[in-house]
């Protein structure tokens, strides 16, 4: 639930503007004394502890961290990782004050957090950074409840451990009844620094791809597919850009070599509000023999609906009940989208007992669909599985050449004619999405096939109707685009430049239609900062208030927005690397003409 924010006027924000200056020397933890001028720090422990109250402090420093035999840098706050879990109360008031013990700037993302944008945490959009030794205090009151999560905005600093969970409780009774509760925090950890992954993607974007160039080997494709396969400098396993085993992948800090357990007793209702922290992995979140009602999305309640699996997209975050009515030991089971691994814990009654895990299910292959291709079934795969086999041709689509991408109606080499005037074209799109079809009703890469129930987006109902929605006063069209060859993305053709940049411009309280649409082969989990928007699902006014929607390859999705939270605020892909070579833009809410 959102509650109504004070007024703002430009004055009360010029003049919260002062708390940006604070550059105090600070004196350090006692765990993280020793650390400065090292490179890596002292270990730090896995999982998260606690902080509630007026006042949270946490101390960004360096460390390291080991897992599953694997040790390297990491960047511990409050000496864990992941971070702390911050709890705070609906209505509450509280600061949140950040120390940076690093030898570089850093800051944090309140993810999902309604609060002026100058506090928002994002270096070079809303405010300069935080200097090292430096301290940033954020004061806010509290508008909402859910389940949400902080992260830095600096750098790639995510991808080393500087992340943590977020729980806002209701200030009134809660809508969703549960006995005990648990976080599910998922996150990867890789001793390689993250600079030289993006150095290794921008030299070559397949270096990480030796499992994908096997898969695409061994599978029975005809001449002509591989033919079409190659027009396009790319292969249909082509799904992930970073994945196991460079990535060892983690549930609240834990690898799965450390047997991570979750306690339950029977006959309880047990709520897991699950996050995806990563930095660029899609999780298929099942606990086979054990259904999932999902209650929230994006920290908003929805109309519980009971699933067997869900695909969650980097950002997003899903609360489910389950109810183990028996006692025993069941696999939380987080494969990643491309099945090239797992992070697990065991819900277990019986402290020792782990779970049986399912093993890694086939890689999925991507389709005309993902081509770009608008003659599928209900924006799926027309019946079609993960891939196309052998002999197989794109529904409703039998003529279709590998040599004419036009005939196939799907993804055309730079046919830059076909996007409008407001994308800026040239190097950086090495493809155009020639009939994109909305795809809210596909469950995820892989799940269209599976024997039992997915969640998809247009299952999702907003708890409460919305009686008030108003019509979008206008609407406008983004592009996802990219090179994918010279690891090369952007918004409408235009790659992030904290100076210079024109920003996306919205007058305060405007109601506008975005449809954003994907000219690129591969899932992009789109965040926009400061609001929540509506995806436009079929459900009319009950549609999901969201901050993250995945928008599939080849495809479209739109959501409608009310712009009333003035100011400068972060849009961009939360795929991090992704972001970090351009895909992000700055998006400006005008401030009210009379304040």
């Amino acid at each position: 639930m959102i509650k109504s924010k004070p007024p703002v006027s430009r004055r009360h924000v010029i003049g919260s503007l002062a708390a940006l200056s604070s550059a105090l020397t600070l004196p350090m933890p006692a765990w993280a004394r020793g650390d400065m001028g090292h490179k890596m720090g002292g270990p730090v422990r896995k999982g998260m502890d606690e902080l509630s109250g007026s006042r949270i402090d946490l101390h960004i420093a360096n460390g390291s961290f080991a897992t599953g035999g694997r040790s390297g840098h990491a960047i511990a706050v409050n000496g864990t990782v992941p971070g702390p879990l911050i709890r705070l109360q609906e209505g509450q008031d509280v600061v949140l004050s950040v120390h940076n013990m690093l030898q570089e700037d850093s800051s944090v993302h309140w993810h999902g957090l309604l609060l002026p944008f100058q506090f928002d945490g994002v270096p070079g959009i809303s405010f300069p950074g935080i200097r090292p030794s430096a301290r940033f205090d954020v004061p806010i009151t509290l508008r909402q409840s859910g389940t949400y999560w902080w992260h830095s905005h600096s750098g790639l600093q995510e991808q080393m451990g500087h992340y943590g969970p977020i729980i806002v409780d209701p200030a009134g009774p809660d809508p969703v009844q549960y006995d005990r509760e648990h976080i599910i925090l998922l996150s990867e950890f890789t001793p390689m620094h993250p600079h030289a992954i993006m150095k290794k993607l921008k030299v070559s974007e397949g270096y990480f791809s030796q499992q994908k160039t096997a898969a695409f080997d061994d599978y029975d494709f005809s001449g002509e597919e591989r033919r079409m396969w190659g027009q396009m400098r790319m292969m249909p396993t082509d799904i992930a850009d970073v994945s196991a085993p460079t990535y060892t992948y983690l549930i609240n800090g834990h690898g799965p070599d450390d047997g991570l357990e979750l306690p339950y007793k029977p006959g309880e209702r047990v709520r897991l509000r699950i996050i995806n922290g990563s930095a660029m992995t899609f999780f298929n979140i099942r606990l086979p023999g054990l259904p999932m009602t999902v209650v929230q999305a994006d920290g908003m309640n929805v109309q519980p609906v009971e699933v067997d699996e869900l695909q969650i997209g980097v950002a997003e975050t899903y609360d489910v009940i389950v109810q183990p009515t028996e006692e025993g030991s069941f696999a939380l089971a987080a494969e990643s989208m491309d099945r090239s691994g797992m992070a697990q814990a065991s819900l277990t009654s019986r402290p020792g007992r782990k779970a049986a895990f399912p093993e890694l299910r086939d890689p999925p292959l991507l389709s005309m669909t993902d081509m770009g291709h608008g003659g599928m079934v209900d924006g799926g795969h027309g019946g079609h599985g993960g891939g196309m086999k052998h002999g197989q041709t794109p529904a409703g689509d039998s003529a279709a050449s590998g040599h004419d991408m036009r005939a196939m109606g799907g993804m055309s080499m730079r046919d830059t004619s076909l996007l409008p005037d407001t994308v800026e074209t040239g190097p950086g799109i090495d493809m155009v999405s020639m009939n994109p079809q909305d795809r809210t009703g596909y469950p995820g890469l892989g799940l269209d096939n599976v024997p039992h129930r997915v969640l998809n987006y247009r299952m999702l109902k907003s708890l409460e109707m919305d009686h008030e929605k108003r019509k979008p006063d206008r609407e406008m069209e983004l592009h996802l685009t990219g090179n994918m060859e010279r690891y090369m993305w952007s918004f409408d053709g235009r790659k992030f430049s904290a100076v210079g940049d024109d920003p996306i411009r919205f007058g305060h309280d405007e109601r506008v239609r975005v449809k954003l649409v994907n000219d690129t082969m591969m899932a992009h989990p789109i965040h926009l900062h400061g609001m929540f928007f509506e995806v436009v699902n079929g459900q009319g006014h009950y549609q999901p208030k969201k901050h993250t929607v995945i928008v599939q390859p080849g495809s479209s999705a739109m959501f409608d927005v009310t712009t009333d939270e003035p100011g400068d605020w972060a849009f961009h892909c939360h795929l991090l690397y992704h972001m970090h070579a351009g895909m992000m833009q700055t998006v400006s809410v005008a401030f009210p003409k009379d304040a």
